[in-house]
């Protein structure tokens, strides 16, 4: 069975994830510590647990996603996976970052690896399904945990919202498109842990969230 600790970081309340099962082994996806004092609180709660990180995801590359990549290399030697269509995202980050007043940011490595469209990524006893649903970044993946009952969404669906489209490489009809044909063919009980904000459910968001009745 996978647990699941959140963090929020940086200036954009991002929500990092640290998922581990009995095995101690752990994946963190999106890391967006932006400080030492963020850095530390992710370091102190991995050592306390005594997980060892064997993977780290990225949702999408946008700047408040990415901040802490370089850290977790530096830590534990692991290069970010995702979807080969982020590249670009990810390399623009130095251009921009300054701009919106992050001086501090370490540039992330690029991957070894990129992720497919479909398929399963594993750690420990544990099984993630990747979901694409570009819409908010051009090629944004979601990690759905069928035995668990849960969805990694980053910003495609949120509480009563869903992810913006104005930034570069958004598409608004995509994106509800990708909700509605992909995250709403899951089970209604399925727990969506978005990019920013609080968890949410498949059927309550199929119900309720005005951008998608």
């Amino acid at each position: 069975m996978i647990s699941i600790k959140i963090f929020s970081f940086n200036a954009y309340s991002e929500n990092t994830y640290v998922l581990y099962d009995e095995t101690k082994e752990c994946v963190i996806i999106d890391p967006g510590m932006y400080d030492g004092s963020e850095q530390n609180e992710l370091v102190n709660f991995i050592k306390s647990k005594e997980l060892k990180p064997v993977l780290l995801l990225n949702t999408h590359c946008h700047l408040d996603h990415v901040f802490g990549n370089k850290f977790v290399f530096d830590s534990w030697g692991l290069k970010p996976q995702f979807h080969i269509g982020e590249l670009p995202i990810l390399q623009a980050v130095p251009g921009y970052a300054p701009q919106m007043g992050f001086t501090h940011y370490e540039l992330s490595p690029e991957p070894e690896i990129f992720l497919p469209e479909t398929g399963t990524i594993s750690f420990g006893n544990s099984t993630l399904e990747l979901i694409f649903a570009p819409g908010h970044s051009p090629a944004h993946l979601c990690f759905y945990s069928e035995e668990d009952h849960f969805l990694i969404g980053g910003d495609v669906l949120f509480y009563g919202s869903i992810g913006r489209t104005d930034l570069p490489g958004g598409n608004h009809q995509q994106l509800i498109k990708n909700i509605k044909e992909k995250l709403f063919l899951l089970p209604d009980d399925c727990k969506v842990y978005p990019g920013h904000g609080p968890a949410t459910t498949i059927g309550f968001e199929k119900e309720q969230n005005p951008f998608l009745q």
